[in-house]
């Protein structure tokens, strides 16, 4: 059962391992940006403080309402960024930046101590969401609040800016990587296809063994394999040598029993004669069978079918002279038989043969490509007198004749059987148009070259 492409799998994998990976990437360079531009805000809050108190101290507090810091965002209302001075007691404004036109500063949620600072995230009048930093001192025996703020939203705003971006070039990078992977996988798993065309080659008939060079994950395989095939080919010279013992070594014997009671007219020896006749046709069932699938266990044997039929018919135009045998092959390149030669002859020579027994002047042979495309078809036409659909069934069994005249054992349709039964295919019997029997066989069939 196909479990899907090891290349397909590594891809997948590489793919969702890779959009995890960047995936997480992407957020964690955002949350390294954000903390870097926090960072970087603190700093910079600090040192307006600095520069405010500095101011406070050379020209008093109330002095640094004409005093810019440096940066036009305390010039522009509502940009978030403010400065005031405030005396620490009564709250009460001294200086304060021209962005604070039109607004009040946030609350700071804190106090903060005489000398220390307080730090909050708050929003404005605005809906700005502002970082506040507070400072107290004291200057001349009065308190005063240093506060400065700093737009928190430009931030936020550059920071998805920037993971915006980040996504982008790193879904850029993954789709690179992920085809990188997809590659490598393809190549990596190169050896394994030749592998496998190696295997085909072997089943397709085309070599005997599997061959090449291999990595040193696969080599082991490959040979491994070979050993296999070189075993298999060994236990089937043997199943063959001892089917061949085997039928020499019965058959003496129950020779011997029938003829010896054949001599005789007593019960017992009608008996004997009887079981040995029915042990002989078992013993050659199991016999036939036996040879026929050793035979087709062979892989790595195939048959040019358009050369054995045309050998054929030219055999059986002189053993019947009166019959004329028609072969046509429709297909630019008729399908090979994935299988021994011998067997080939074998099915469609008892065939093509009782074909000319019946037909009354012509036989058709006809192969082809069988419907679908993936086997061998080859049907075999006579024109004589047919047989009805019970008849057809009938003579599928084993030994079964239906005119007794017609010389033959009746073993012919049997021994095709067999033969296309072992090989996965069929034989089927049907009504040819002349009104004849057609016989059509259905054969496994080689990898085209």
């Amino acid at each position: 059962m196909r479990r899907g492409s090891i290349a397909l799998n590594v891809f997948v994998f590489s793919a969702l391992w890779l959009v995890a990976a960047l995936a997480a990437t992407a957020f964690l360079l955002g949350e390294l940006y954000l903390r870097a531009l926090d960072a970087s805000l603190g700093e910079t809050l600090n040192f307006q403080i600095e520069s405010l108190v500095n101011v406070a101290l050379d020209q008093g507090p109330g002095g640094a309402q004409g005093v810019a810091l440096g940066d036009p965002r305390f010039q522009r209302p509502g940009s978030g960024w403010y400065w005031q001075i405030a005396e620490a007691e009564s709250g009460v404004p001294v200086a304060f930046s021209t962005s604070l036109v039109g607004s009040r500063l946030p609350e700071n949620g804190g106090v903060p101590t005489l000398g220390g600072r307080v730090t909050a995230t708050v929003t404005d009048d605005y809906g700005i969401l502002v970082r506040i930093t507070t400072r107290r001192l004291a200057l001349s025996d009065t308190q005063y609040d240093f506060t400065v703020t700093g737009n928190l939203d430009e931030i936020y705003e550059l920071v998805d800016d920037f993971r915006g971006q980040a996504i982008t070039v790193l879904g850029a990078v993954g789709a690179m990587l992920a085809v990188m992977s997809a590659l490598v996988a393809r190549f990596a798993l190169r050896p394994v296809t030749r592998l496998r065309q190696a295997l085909e080659d072997v089943r397709e008939g085309e070599t005997q063994s599997v061959s090449g060079a291999y990595p040193a994950e696969l080599a082991p395989l490959a040979d491994e394999i070979n050993q296999l095939l070189h075993s298999n080919a060994e236990i089937i010279e043997r199943a063959r040598n001892q089917v061949g013992n085997l039928a020499h070594g019965l058959k003496t014997p129950l020779a011997v029993l029938r003829n010896e009671a054949e001599g005789e007219r007593t019960a017992l020896a009608r008996i004997v004669a009887d079981q040995t006749t029915k042990m002989s046709e078992i013993v050659s069932t199991y016999l036939d069978r036996a040879r026929l699938a050793a035979r087709t266990a062979i892989v790595g044997k195939r048959a040019d079918t358009a050369m054995v039929l045309t050998r054929l018919v030219r055999v059986m135009t002189k053993i019947h002279p009166d019959r004329k045998v028609v072969l046509t092959l429709p297909d630019r390149q008729v399908p090979w038989f994935r299988g021994e030669e011998a067997d080939l002859e074998e099915m469609t020579g008892n065939l093509i043969d009782n074909a000319c027994k019946w037909a009354r002047s012509e036989v058709r042979v006809l192969a082809r490509t069988a419907t679908g495309g993936t086997g061998l078809e080859i049907r075999i036409e006579d024109d004589g007198p047919g047989l009805g659909e019970t008849e057809r069934a009938a003579v599928k069994k084993r030994g079964v004749r239906l005119d007794e005249k017609t010389p033959g054992s009746g073993l012919g349709l049997d021994i095709v059987m067999e033969l296309a039964k072992v090989y996965g295919g069929a034989l089927d019997l049907e009504r040819a148009a002349s009104g004849g029997l057609s016989a059509v066989l259905t054969l496994p069939a080689a990898r085209q070259r």
